[in-house]
């Protein structure tokens, strides 16, 4: 008797415009990877509702999605930082635990730059956490060409400190 095998999931395609179920999905995406508390949750999917209320000139939040069959398995959420012409922060970035492992995030990290650069921007910052938990996500920035900048100490609670990584376009 032969196992039955798991359906593949389909190949991702992309899009730059929010939908009011990314809402849910974000939740679910940030949720999925384990490493956030429910205020990080909160603060992720309070992004996208801005966006949503307020749109792109207002609210300064651009995102990229990566959809499979099932709806949103991926987003970055970027924006120009205030007083600045050429600098834009990474807010979000995450990619769905089950959809791990397929080059998504390399994807979308690469779509998020390449709308940057389209907008003028010339230089990027990410800011995540110290902790050995985000290892694979700091060996991810480094991977994709950003560099380290400065650690901050105990910045977000003690033993968990803030690292900035940043990446000329």
């Amino acid at each position: 008797m032969r196992a039955s095998a798991v359906p593949a999931r389909a190949a991702p395609s992309f899009r730059d415009r929010p939908r009011s179920d990314d809402v849910a999905a974000i939740r679910r995406i940030v949720e999925s990877t384990g490493f956030f508390r429910p205020d990080e949750v909160a603060v992720a999917v309070e992004l996208v509702e801005e966006r949503l209320a307020r749109g792109i000139e207002a609210s300064g939040y651009h995102f990229v999605f990566a959809d499979d069959d099932e709806g949103a398995v991926g987003y970055a959420c970027f924006g120009p930082i205030p007083c600045s012409l050429v600098s834009w922060d990474l807010y979000w970035i995450a990619v769905e635990d089950a959809a791990r492992g397929r080059g998504l995030g390399r994807e979308l990290l690469g779509r998020a730059e390449a709308a940057m650069r389209a907008q003028g921007g010339r230089a990027i910052y990410i800011e995540t956490s110290s902790k050995p938990q985000y290892d694979a996500t700091r060996a991810f920035y480094l991977a994709c060409g950003y560099r380290l900048e400065h650690v901050f100490a105990d910045f977000y609670a003690p033993g968990d400190g803030k690292a900035v990584y940043s990446k000329r376009l």
